[in-house]
């Protein structure tokens, strides 16, 4: 049975906790709360990034996660809350949904994304230049 990208999301909205950009807002800072950046590099260089976030592009989130990958960043073994975002919260909420499958607790995403983020007056800032 084919499923379209509105299907999908629908899916990922019905189990993974969207923070609007108020709630994630008061999040930053926290050292308990880790905000994953899933856009790829070069929308982080032209339109920066929540401070501290850890980027992590969609395409190799599977292998980041998991702890048995050849890949895997110790972030994710770490016993903290992730916030994923992307630009607009479409990647951020199927993202988020894998990670929920893969067995990562305190999973969320950010609703609206960045864009959101900047909407509600959230701060960014420029990666340093590649």
């Amino acid at each position: 049975m084919r499923k379209g990208y509105k299907e999908l999301l629908a899916e990922a909205d019905a189990v993974v906790e969207t923070l609007q950009a108020t709630q994630a807002l008061a999040l930053q800072g926290d050292p308990g709360v880790v905000f994953v950046d899933l856009r790829d590099p070069r929308e982080i260089q032209r339109e920066g990034r929540i401070p501290g976030a850890f980027a992590c592009p969609r395409g190799m989130l599977e292998f980041w996660i998991d702890p048995d990958s050849p890949y895997a960043k110790p972030v994710f073994q770490e016993k903290k809350r992730f916030l994923f975002y992307c630009a607009s919260g479409w990647r951020s909420a199927l993202a988020a949904r894998t990670a929920q499958e893969m067995g990562l607790e305190g999973v969320a995403h950010l609703g609206g994304g960045i864009t959101a983020w900047k909407q509600a007056g959230g701060p960014t800032e420029m990666p340093p230049a590649r």
